[in-house]
């Protein structure tokens, strides 16, 4: 038969007909292959998921041969050049771009949630003054399922659509009353006449001055930086995030599990780790030395390579084109030079070639925050506004799929076998 897998099991010489679809077996269907009949029956070992599929997904798509990152077939770059975030956003959530009323309603929308409710800035007011933001921002936004004890109505679709608004409004709000807690300044209230990334930077710098302008140049690196990180697929986030919501718990409780796995430096931490490895060479006479204890394994090359992109990450080159208009502004970070020279001996040195160690989207992304004015703890922050979009459009798409059940992974039990209990008085 074409469309299955034969297996034949040499413990015992039975063949197994295993059904093929869309490229993948079930892993189920592998249950019926056991020895004995009490056995549970053969299961994949697959730590971190490195081969498995756990959901069938129509969001994003990725080629990582190929270097190709699409939004409900949409090339990255084309949305990055032509679209905004929230009609990304938009398109994320419900598989289309809008029209222009559809537009016009939901970034209204949107919009008129931007206020937070003065009792979750006294909840924020409580943290230290040098709590870290990310900290701060995930326990907000699991705080807000007390605020919004309508949330837990989670096959209402009207009620998660309001919830997303909610969630998608808010994130630039807690974030930046983050910000402005750690630095000691007061908060902004939003100006719903900006853009969205434009009240962003209002709630985020704007000081005595009655109306706050951002600049249109970094307004739209900034849009175009949330573009590129609203969604990406099944990684560690977003799996938390399928996975909490798999138990029906509501949007702003799966989406703090989310945000914490975000936290983890292996995570939204990678640009502030390009930083740190930048300001560790110092200057562009120590990068030979640099390099040459990154080919002895005694040191990594941060921003370069990916989990998933094996040839140049694409949101990479359209990110160092914003980095550009972005210098034009702020000036050059003096960190670009050797950033520049490190990405030109990685793109011609075979030793790296040869392990496709391109440059990712987070080796400038790090640059462009720090000279807009973002400490590196705000970092992950700005990762995690664009990519509740793609989080609730995993979490809504979870909730909607037949074929999801609770999360529940199976495990290899390696532990004791069966033994009694021995009284205190009597152990060695």
């Amino acid at each position: 038969m074409a469309d299955t897998l034969t297996i034949t099991d040499n413990r015992t010489g039975r063949q197994y007909q295993i059904p093929i679809q869309e490229g993948t077996i079930r892993a189920t269907d592998l249950r019926q292959i056991k020895v004995t009949s009490d056995e549970f029956g053969m299961m994949t070992y697959d730590p971190a998921f490195m081969n498995t599929a756990a959901c069938r997904s129509a969001i994003a798509f990725i080629d990582g041969d190929k270097g190709i990152l699409e939004y409900r077939g949409y090339p990255i770059e084309q949305l990055a050049e032509r679209s905004g975030f929230l009609e990304t956003a938009y398109l994320l959530l419900f598989g289309e771009l809008p029209t222009a009323a559809q537009y016009a309603e939901w970034s209204g929308e949107i919009m008129r949630h931007t206020m937070l409710h003065t009792n979750i800035a006294k909840l924020m007011e409580g943290f230290r003054h040098d709590a870290h933001p990310m900290g701060m921002f995930l326990s907000t936004v699991g705080a807000l399922s007390t605020f919004y004890p309508d949330a837990k109505d989670i096959f209402s679709e009207a009620s998660r659509r309001l919830q997303t608004i909610r969630l998608i409004a808010k994130a630039p709000s807690i974030a930046a009353y983050a910000f402005r807690h750690s630095i000691g300044r007061p908060y902004n209230q939003p100006d719903n006449d900006l853009s969205y990334a434009g009240n962003f930077l209002n709630l985020l710098f704007r000081m005595t001055e009655a109306r706050y302008q951002p600049d249109p140049v970094l307004e739209h690196a900034l849009d175009v930086l949330f573009i590129l990180h609203a969604d990406h697929e099944q990684n560690c986030s977003t799996t938390t995030m399928r996975t909490i919501g798999s138990s029906q718990a509501d949007p702003y409780s799966a989406m703090a599990g989310a945000t914490a796995a975000l936290y983890g430096p292996l995570h939204g931490g990678a640009n502030e780790a390009v930083l740190r490895m930048l300001n560790e060479i110092g200057s562009m006479q120590n990068i030979p030395a640099f390099i040459k204890r990154v080919k002895g394994g005694e040191g990594r090359l941060m921003g370069f390579g990916h989990r998933v992109y094996k040839s140049y990450d694409p949101r990479a080159k359209i990110i160092k084109r914003v980095a550009d208009s972005v210098f034009e502004v702020t000036g050059k970070n003096p960190l670009l030079e050797i950033a520049l020279e490190l990405e030109k001996i990685a793109l011609e040195d075979e030793y790296f070639v040869s392990r496709k160690l391109y440059p990712n989207v987070d080796f400038y992304s790090g640059l462009i925050y720090q000279a807009m004015g973002f400490p590196v703890d705000m970092f992950p922050v700005l990762f995690a506004i664009p990519r509740t979009a793609g989080w609730i459009a995993q979490w809504e798409e979870m909730l909607t799929d037949p074929d999801q059940k609770i999360a529940r992974p199976r495990q290899i039990y390696v532990g004791r076998a069966r033994r009694d209990y021995v009284p205190r008085e009597r152990r060695a």
